[in-house]
């Protein structure tokens, strides 16, 4: 409850490798947004394996403690849905590196 949440979605060994989903949380506790805490976990992966970020898919999602949302991903066609008590259908088209 300090900071927020985050998940990922895609090729698992990469985001184990980066450590991504905690790096998403901690750099949302330094301060950045949750889009950007997660545009910066995917620009990791393709930092360490420009090679192979271009054939694999990996999307984070974050959360933070006030409710604020964002994703990012390595390829386009990543979405994702927020609901809450008042609408529940918001399906939103996520930011992607490639």
């Amino acid at each position: 409850n300090e900071v927020g949440g985050a998940t990922s979605t895609g090729v698992g060994e990469e985001v184990i490798r980066n450590v991504g989903s905690f790096l998403v949380v901690e750099l949302m506790r330094q301060g950045y947004s949750p889009e950007d805490a997660c545009k910066e976990a995917v620009m990791r992966i393709v930092k360490k394996k420009p090679a192979i970020a271009k054939e694999i898919q990996v999307g984070f999602l974050a959360m933070n403690k006030k409710g604020e949302y964002g994703a990012y991903a390595l390829q386009q066609g990543f979405s994702y849905a927020v609901c809450d008590s008042k609408q529940q259908d918001l399906l939103i088209k996520g930011k992607h590196y490639y």
